[in-house]
């Protein structure tokens, strides 16, 4: 089950990882500041558009953003 809360906080953790502040998370995801203070307060989540931003910007997994896995890694699909 998701938690608003785990998925803000673990936003939040990746953003300070790269000394990036909310206005520029807010930019690379076309949303305004307010936004991602919500997100990180557990108040609100966000579309499955920008969880895909955010796994490329930060190089984790979907699964790890919404609290299914405790591993950040993404996982590699075989081909073939």
């Amino acid at each position: 089950m998701l938690s608003k809360e785990l998925f803000g906080q673990r936003i939040r953790e990746l953003r300070l990882a790269r000394k990036e502040t909310q206005p520029v998370l807010a930019e690379l995801l076309g949303v305004g500041k307010s936004q991602i203070s919500e997100m990180e307060n557990g108040n609100h989540t966000t579309s499955a558009e920008r969880i895909v931003l955010l796994c490329e910007h930060y190089k984790v997994s979907a699964d790890y953003l919404l609290g299914l896995t405790d591993d950040p890694r993404p996982r590699r699909i075989k081909e073939g």
